[in-house]
């Protein structure tokens, strides 16, 4: 079976919303701060309703905040 990653931009974005502190996401994504930490650390990767809720929290699509690979390759192109 092929190894799957999902990487996300979840600091960097907190950062350019105004420092958003992990709580602030939380409370917005309605999930504990030890949610948003561990799927900010890559030790987890949040359900699709909950990946949408963070991705509006920061008003952007589902893509600029999350990315997918497959064996660490970038997904093909449609």
């Amino acid at each position: 079976m092929a190894k799957s990653e999902i990487q996300n931009r979840i600091r960097r974005l907190r950062f350019d919303h105004g420092e958003m502190t992990q709580q602030q996401l939380a409370d917005k994504a309605r999930v504990t701060r030890q949610t948003i930490i561990a799927i900010e650390a890559g030790k987890y990767a949040p359900s699709l309703p909950l990946a949408f809720r963070i991705a509006a929290a920061f008003g952007l699509p589902l893509e600029e905040v999350f990315q997918y690979t497959a064996n660490g390759d970038a997904p093909p192109d449609d």
